[in-house]
């Protein structure tokens, strides 16, 4: 029997839950940075990724079609002190997470080293379950009337 590990898919994406929660598989230990992802309501999502001592302006969130881009890229400073151990990474990075269908960003912000990014499910009513009504069978045809242009 074949055991498929489904650990990389389910970290990357957002909106696949129902998918996800069929099928067993275990996860393995997330890269640079880390990151959370969490389901807030039925159909709200939030991604939030640790990124201490990344500024606003380092920072760049894109979402096209089904794919949430976030970059990191730290600004070349200059120090006067001598760093005698670094242990805060400060190492550019971009993190790819793909989205379920109609998945868009609602919100993005910054506090406290971590970048919150909320993210909705926004099913078009086109697409939605509609209920249909059964009649009876003696509903009478509609007859409309054709005047005919003079």
């Amino acid at each position: 029997m074949r055991t498929f590990d489904l650990a990389p898919l389910y970290r990357s994406t957002v909106g696949f839950d129902r998918l996800f929660s069929m099928l067993d598989g275990s996860e393995a230990a997330p890269g640079y940075p880390p990151y959370n992802i969490e389901r807030t309501a039925d159909n709200d999502y939030r991604v939030t990724v640790a990124v201490a001592g990344f500024a606003e302006n380092e920072l760049s969130i894109e979402s096209k079609e089904n794919t949430l881009t976030i970059k990191g890229a730290k600004q070349a400073q200059q120090e006067n002190a001598d760093v005698l151990y670094q242990g805060i990474a400060a190492r550019a990075f971009e993190r790819v997470f793909q989205l379920a269908d109609y998945v868009t960003v609602k919100a993005a912000s910054l506090e406290n080293g971590l970048l919150h990014v909320d993210l909705v499910r926004e099913i078009p009513e086109a697409k939605k379950p509609r209920q249909i009504p059964i009649g009876n069978g003696q509903a009478k045809a509609q007859v409309v009337d054709a005047k005919v242009a003079a």
